[in-house]
């Protein structure tokens, strides 16, 4: 009944236990990203940077506070303790960051992301035009976010959603510099009176008869003919709008992401899954929603929602892989059982320790809050072996008792009584390895976990199972073994070989001290030196064979839309035949690398990356050198590319070593880096060097030193001065 209960439960647990590919790793980290469109670094540094940090680095808990200053974007990465409550500290932050005096306008609110919200991608997906010209899909972002995001945010198990590319839907007001000069108006007023008249104010309450009536006063603009009416200024009583000063229409910003499939615009969606969750369940739901939009709406608009990448194909692979090996070393366990127990009756009563164990050890995996992953597998399949040891034990010596004439049940009683305590000890100091690993709580504790439980739950239960099983089984079906001068089967007969065999071997080998102890001696040798020979290169991890490649560029500061734009044709074009090319094709053949089936690019301002899979998926690591050739044939940029690892975080992050340079003048840290790096290329060859942030001390700019004499005789000052600029060039958010 144990043993059944033991199954019903496992095999419920297997139903309901999350499957991921890799063991969750609890990194306590947080990140504070705040954005100010135009600023440059040095801005965001002194204006945003060092207020957040002189409020956060009192935090509870801080052991380490980084950040990083770009273009229009400033990070505060904070890492904690291990024991940390996140969802408190996120709090306390939060409440932190709420300290900061005040921030310059235009800055947008800080967003605070745990380490759990940078997961590795689950999948990616593409939205593309499948009618009328490919460039409109930079006109359907709002769309995307409005519709198509929110509802792969809502599948189950879907933790975030990023979008990549397009254009964001904006109401323009183009302003005419010469209309502003006639009435004598400024940037500062226009934008001033947008800002004004675009308000709804309540104006309290009222009594009417048996009524009271809310009076509210309704400014917010809802169509571009009410921005136009908006009166800036009287100029000698005559009113002066918007209209007379400029036009408004409803347009699109400019482009900032250049987003490319296969060279053609496109959307990305990057989708991240919640922590805990059963991928294979999210991915479900994901697919299903896919093709719901698909069918239901985005063709009616001549778009299509494509699938690019799929983390579960590798998980799926993974998980066959394992459990082919549980069949195959179950089955090798139960033919060497056969072949020298010599019967089919006692590999039935050891068998039944397998699927026991190894179905009792999902239980244990849930009621220790872990999950199903490649880890806690190959755990399980590095315990078949085991799981048999004291069962084998138990039952030779109940089968002794039983050829010595004893009835089947004082054979069962007498024979397990005699081993238990062996086995106990036995099975106790194999676990005693295993536990203390369940005890750190460092990344190499965190990782391997999932394989002590494994193990360890494994063998526990095929002790339960030794002395409670295998004792009522032999007791009920045992038969054999005591009729004489029957002729031996081939198994017989194989099986008593090999046992003469290493009888024989042994007995010469102890006849003498000296044998004895030369016995000792040179198999300790053979051992160490197989072990010398065979020992392979050291590694942290596996990187694992995964169908993705993906490619990192960091283009110089200051690199346009339009370079970009440029970058991604040039990659693009190298990659076309990979993907052009038709499987058994003499054009397929004759390529440098693997045809692929998937290509996509993502341009922001200060990085690029892009991502392929190859048709044949052991031959993903081919496209690494063709991608770093592509990345090395751009000037002034540094590429890096590596292979999707089944562990690593981020690029490069699974095999680097990182050297940080610190000082107080940057200029001469820019210069020892750049020295760093020409010394490091030449110590580790073919190695992939990438500088953070960069070699170079920022964007090249155009610097305006305001004469404040002047300025002040027109009511100018520096601060007009430069919105008006912004305005004029560049455009600015009212």
């Amino acid at each position: 009944v144990g043993a059944v209960l033991i199954i019903l439960f496992g095999s419920i647990s297997l139903l309901r236990v999350p499957v991921q590919l890799t063991p969750d790793v609890e990194q306590p980290k947080i990140t504070v990203r705040t954005t100010w469109p135009g600023a440059s670094p040095e801005e965001v540094e002194k204006e945003i940077i060092i207020p957040q940090e002189d409020k956060l680095k009192t935090l509870e808990g801080l052991l380490e506070m980084e950040s990083e200053s770009r273009d229009s974007i400033g990070d505060v990465t904070l890492s904690f303790a291990l024991e940390t409550d996140m969802d408190a500290a996120i709090l306390k932050v939060s409440n932190k960051l709420n300290q900061v005096p005040s921030y310059p306008e235009n800055v947008e609110k800080p967003v605070i992301v745990s380490a759990s919200e940078q997961r590795e991608a689950i999948a990616y997906l593409i939205l593309r035009k499948t009618q009328g010209d490919p460039v409109g899909i930079d006109f359907e972002k709002t769309y995307a976010e409005n519709f198509i995001k929110p509802r792969l945010e809502r599948v189950a198990g879907v933790g975030l959603v990023d979008q990549f590319g397009g254009r964001e839907q904006e109401l323009q007001v183009i302003l005419e510099p010469n209309a502003l000069a006639t009435f004598r108006l400024t940037v500062d007023d226009v934008m001033t009176a947008l800002r004004r008249e675009n308000r709804n104010t309540t104006a309290g309450d009222f009594d009417e008869g048996k009524r009271q009536y809310l009076l509210r006063v309704l400014g917010e603009y809802q169509a571009p003919r009410d921005v136009e009416d908006v009166v800036v200024k009287r100029v000698d009583g005559v009113p002066v709008t918007v209209g007379d000063v400029g036009r408004v229409r409803l347009g699109f910003a400019k482009r900032e992401v250049i987003v490319r499939q296969h060279n053609e615009p496109t959307l990305v969606f990057k989708v991240v899954q919640t922590a805990g969750t059963n991928v294979l369940t999210v991915m479900s739901g994901l697919k299903e929603t896919i093709q719901d939009l698909n069918d239901e709406y985005l063709q009616h608009r001549g778009l299509s929602l494509e699938q690019v990448y799929d983390s579960t194909e590798y998980i799926y692979a993974s998980i066959e892989r394992v459990r082919d090996n549980i069949f195959l070393g179950s089955a090798l366990a139960v033919i060497v059982l056969l072949l020298f127990l010599r019967s089919v009756t006692s590999v039935m009563v050891i068998g039944v320790a397998i699927p026991i164990s190894i179905i009792g050890t999902f239980l244990m995996i849930t009621l220790f809050g872990r999950n199903i992953n490649v880890i806690s597998l190959a755990g399980m399949s590095f315990a078949i072996g085991m799981v048999v040891d004291s069962s084998i034990v138990v039952l030779e010596n109940i089968y002794r008792h039983y050829q010595a004439g004893e009835p089947r049940y004082e054979a069962a009683l007498n024979g397990t009584k005699e081993v238990i305590g062996a086995i106990v000890a036995s099975t106790f100091t194999t676990i005693a390895v295993f536990v203390p690993v369940v005890f750190v709580e460092e990344e190499a504790g965190q990782l391997f976990q999932d394989i002590a439980i494994a193990i360890a739950s494994a063998v526990f239960l095929s002790l339960l199972v030794s002395f409670t099983v295998i004792p009522s089984m032999s007791a009920m079906i045992m038969k054999g073994g005591r009729k004489r001068g029957r002729k031996p089967g081939p198994l017989a007969w194989m099986g008593g070989l090999v046992a003469r065999g290493v009888s024989g071997l042994v007995s010469r080998l102890i006849a003498t001290a000296w044998r004895r102890v030369g016995a000792v001696l040179v198999l300790t040798a053979l051992a160490l030196g197989t072990a010398w020979a065979l020992v392979p290169e050291a590694e942290y991890l596996p990187e694992g064979n995964r169908n993705f490649a993906f490619g990192l560029l960091l283009p110089p500061p200051g690199y346009n839309s339009g370079q970009l734009e440029e970058i991604a044709n040039r990659i693009s074009e190298r990659m076309r035949p990979l993907w052009e090319a038709k499987p058994g094709t003499r054009e397929a053949s004759d390529l440098d690398g693997p045809p692929i089936d998937d290509f996509f690019f993502v341009g922001l301002s200060q990085r690029a990356f892009m991502g392929c899979d190859a048709r044949d998926p052991t031959r993903a690591r081919e496209l690494i050198p063709i991608l770093r050739e592509t990345f090395s044939s751009i000037p002034g940029t540094y590429g890096i590319v590596q292979q999707g690892s089944l562990f690593a975080r981020g690029i490069g992050e699974g095999r680097s070593v990182e050297v940080e340079i610190t000082g107080p003048d940057l200029e001469t840290l820019i210069a020892l880096g750049g020295e760093i790096f020409g010394r490091a290329g030449a110590l580790v060859p073919n190695s992939q060097i990438r500088p953070i942030p960069s070699l170079d001390l920022g964007n090249p700019e155009i610097q305006v030193v305001p004469d404040r004499d002047k300025a002040s005789k027109v009511g100018l000052n520096a601060t007009t001065i430069g919105r008006t600029l912004d305005v004029l060039l560049d455009g600015a958010k009212v």
